[in-house]
Formats: structure tokens, sequence, C-alpha cells
């Protein structure tokens, strides 16, 4: 690529079901590439496969990455020079190159059957080929226009028959590229299949489409996952075939996000195992009604999970851990990519998560996590739920945390950890929370210093200490051994919520 050419990359998802981490990573180091390099980020809808099509897929691609903050400069929503943006719009521009292929004898017209196609891979099958392909090695017993006389294929193309566009695979050809992460690349032909470039319906497949879309939107850069890495001879000798060469994008195959245990690529059923989203956001799936939970609905911050992805497969080279975007945007460079495969962990997740919870103030807190507060059938106002956030935001790192945190503060405890109480209960004890609950009255300026110096006063003249009834009183309020200090949880609650959980617990103690 020249150094002149102004930098473009693409994103070019399907819009066939949830967005995964991984397609988040790869809009990512995209974005963050040409931004760093004053180029342009480009979204492409790749929906030329019309039957796995999925009834708002779209939408939800572009609101996951509003979500992250990574907006297009280019898409079907916000169109350039280099429209359209949808493959599927593009339907009439395919063709010509499927046409051109075959008139300069790379490509050819293949008429088989699925019937056809079903009994080549029986008869071709055996122990060393258990998995026969449309190859060199069967493609002139099939019916295409390699097999068959020109005035045969002349007169089928004539009626109408049926056919596709396949790719006419070299023999034994190296084709080799340096990749931007892994270096020089090489791929044996023999290898690769005729792989279809265009359909019956007369829509391309992903194969010609990408190169005919990445060449016609001058794409500079093409960044992708290395489950790709098969694909590349095919679309290195189709540039190469439409005479594209010195065009070619240049390549970067991205490193796999892995399971936990490093074993395979992490999937969505390996989120619903273990207990963590894969999805950027909710995905509900309009066939089958599966919802699949996602980041931000687990309570997620978006630059804290665009802060974790990018360090999911590349580091700046130094010990820093949390990056702002602008930060990543001037230190990103692909020479940082690794090569190997990066494990997700979940728990490393959470803490980036909580370090970006923590830089928060308690107001802008407040508002994100009235949504999970509602979840719960409760209501409460912006100042109420900065102090609770102010109060228990150190114990919190996920948005959903807050309410598992701080549920106390809304509602009385269902659960109540009598055993821990009883088993160190006295009439001593009975006769002290009585006596001090009805106590709670007669405190005038109601804040956390004047009811524990009321509390500790009357614990005195009692002759208890505070490791008799302070872990008590903490499960009488919250129901469990956690919580922030209990004083300022009974200055938040008040004095009539604080008096009817004593009372409550002393009556279940009573039995």
């Amino acid at each position: 690529m020249s150094s002149s050419k102004k930098v473009r990359v693409r994103f070019a998802p399907s819009p066939t079901g949830g967005l995964h981490l991984g397609g988040v990573r790869t809009v990512l180091y995209n974005y963050l590439f040409a931004k760093h390099h004053g180029g342009e980020f480009i979204l492409r809808i790749e929906d030329t496969d019309q039957k796995r099509f999925v009834e708002g897929a779209e939408d939800y691609i572009f609101q996951c990455l509003e979500w992250c903050g990574l907006q297009p400069d280019e898409s079907p929503r916000h169109e350039g020079a280099y429209g359209p943006y949808r493959q599927s719009e593009r339907k009439h521009l395919y063709f010509q190159y499927a046409q051109k292929l075959i008139d300069d004898g790379y490509a050819y017209y293949a008429f088989d059957t699925p019937d056809e196609l079903e009994e080549m891979r029986k008869r071709f099958k055996s122990s060393s080929n258990p998995t026969p392909q449309y190859d060199q090695a069967t493609r002139m017993h099939m019916r295409n226009s390699l097999s068959l006389s020109p005035e045969k294929v002349t007169e089928m193309l004539g009626v109408g028959t049926p056919y596709v566009v396949r790719l006419k695979m070299p023999e034994n050809t190296t084709v080799s590229m340096v990749d931007m992460v892994r270096g020089e690349v090489s791929f044996e032909t023999g290898l690769v299949d005729d792989k279809v470039l265009l359909k019956a319906d007369g829509m391309p497949t992903y194969h010609l489409a990408v190169v005919v879309d990445d060449y016609l939107m001058k794409i500079t850069h093409a960044f992708r996952g290395e489950e790709w890495l098969p694909s590349a001879p095919v679309h290195l000798l189709l540039w190469k075939y439409l005479g594209w060469e010195k065009d070619m994008p240049q390549w970067a195959h991205l490193p796999l996000i892995l399971k936990p245990d490093g074993h395979g690529k992490l999937s969505k059923r390996d989120g619903e195992r273990l207990g963590f989203p894969v999805f950027a956001m909710d995905w509900a799936d309009p066939n089958t009604g599966e919802k699949t939970i996602g980041f931000r609905e687990r309570g997620f911050l978006p630059d804290a999970f665009i802060n974790l992805l990018a360090l999911l497969g590349w580091n700046d080279g130094t010990e820093q851990e949390i990056f702002s975007l602008e930060e990543l945007i001037t230190r990103f460079s692909m020479d940082r990519v690794h090569k190997g495969g990066a494990r997700f962990d979940f728990e490393k997740a959470k803490w980036f998560n909580h370090q970006y919870l923590l830089q928060k103030d308690n107001e802008s807190l407040a508002k994100m996590i009235q949504p999970f507060i509602a979840h719960n059938g409760v209501s409460a106002d912006q100042e109420y739920l900065e102090k609770v956030v102010g109060l228990i935001k150190e114990r919190c790192h996920l948005l959903s945390d807050f309410w598992t945190q701080g549920h106390f503060f809304f509602e009385a405890p269902q659960d109540i950890d009598l055993k821990t109480i009883s088993e160190k209960w006295t009439p001593q004890k009975q006769y002290f929370f009585s006596t001090w609950a009805e106590s709670l009255t007669t405190i005038n300026d109601w804040n956390h210093q004047n009811i524990e110096q009321n509390f500790s006063q009357q614990m005195a003249e009692s002759g208890l200490k505070k490791g008799d009834v302070l872990l008590p009183l903490r499960i009488m309020l919250v129901g469990g051994k956690y919580g922030p200090g209990v004083f300022e949880i009974i200055e938040m609650i008040g004095q009539e919520q604080t008096r009817q959980r004593v009372s409550i617990v002393l009556e279940k103690l009573k039995t």
C-alpha cells in the first residue's frame, strides 16, 4: 500500500444474531488503527446470505457500537462516497466481476444440483478422503463449463439452467502474503476447494463480495479473526485475477478470544455454562425467542468494556492497564497485537469495571443504577441513590451489584441469618435491643454520629461490648454479615424502618 493513501478500514458483520465480544474487539482494533492514522472506519453490512438474515440484527449492531462509543464514519446510516453499504443493495455490482473471472479462465459455471453434489461426496469418499470437496480432483466429473462442451454450456445458459459460479483453484501453487500480526503466511492451493463466488440467486458469496467491496470502497487494511485464515488464499487469488493486486489491503488476522481454560474459542454456550456474558448487549432471537444476556445489561460500563477488550490480545509494552479511549488511539499499533489467543477471564473483566466505577462521581452512578433498581420493583429519588452509591460503590464490581450489595436500603431483608444471632443470644441482649430501639425516638438530630453515640451509651449502661451487639445489629438491618457501616445504614433507612427490622428479629428470637 502506498504511504500516501488515506487509511480506510472496515467492519463487515452479517446481521444474523448477537454481537460477540470478539466481534467488538475487531471493531475496536479497526477503529483504533484508523483514528491513530487519521483515517476512516467503515461499517458495511454483509447480508448476502438471505437465508441467515435475522430481523432486527442490523439495528442491534448499530446499538452495540453506539453503546461502545465506536461510531463509524461511513455506514448504511451515514452514507459516504462509496455506498451502498449493504451488500444486498450492491447485488448489481458483482455479476460483472464474476463474468470477467469466467472470461479470463479463472472461474467457471457449475450446473450441479444438490443431489448431484451429494452423490459426488458419496462416490469419492474414502478412508484417505472422508469429506470430498468440489476441487481439482472432482471438478471434471461434475456438470460445469470445464467438463461440458462450449455448445452444451451455451445451450444450458440459454434455457436458464440454474448455475453457480466457482473459482478455479490452480494446482500445485503456493500463495503467500505478509500478515501484519503473523508475518509471512503461505498456503498450498491444492488444499483448497473451488469456492462458490456467485450463487444461483445471483447474490455473491462472502468470498467475491468482500474482495469487490474492499476494492470499490478503497479499503487499505483488512482486519479479521484468525478463523478466516483458511479463506485467505481464495481472496488473495481473486485480488490477483481481477487485476487489483497493487490495491490489495494489508491483512491482519487477529488472535482468537479463548475460553477461560485456554482450550478453544469462547462461545455463547461457554458464557451460559460459566455464568458470564459473551455478547455486547442483550440479544433476543426473534425466531426462537431465546434471550442471551449482554455485558451492558449485566452492569458493565462501556468504557470499561472497551478497555478490557483492548487488552485481550494487545498491550502497549508497559504495565499500564487502565486506558481511556483517547490513550488507546494514541498508543495502538498492530505490531503489539499478539499472535496467540487471549484467554477471557471474567474476574479480570469485573476488576476493570470496578476501576471505572470508582472513577465515576456519585451523581453519574446514581443515574446509571436507576434501571437496575427499577428492575427490582423499587423506585428511589436521585438524592437518596447518590447517598447509597457513596456508601457501597467500593464493594461493587458491576452496576447490577448495587442492588445485591444495597437492596436493604430500599426494602427490609427477606432472608435473615437468625442462626448466627441465636448462637450467642441472651436475655440481656434481647432487653438491650428492645430498649435501644425505643430510644431512637429521642435522637433529635438524625445522623450516623448521633445514632452511634446513642447506641454506645446504652451499650455501656447494659454492660455489653461492641463484639456482643454489632454483628446482631447488622444482621437485623441487612439480613447477613455484609454491607457498609451499620450506623450509616440506620441514618439512611430511618428511625421507623430501623425499629421495625429490629422488632421483627426480636419476635423471631423469642420463639
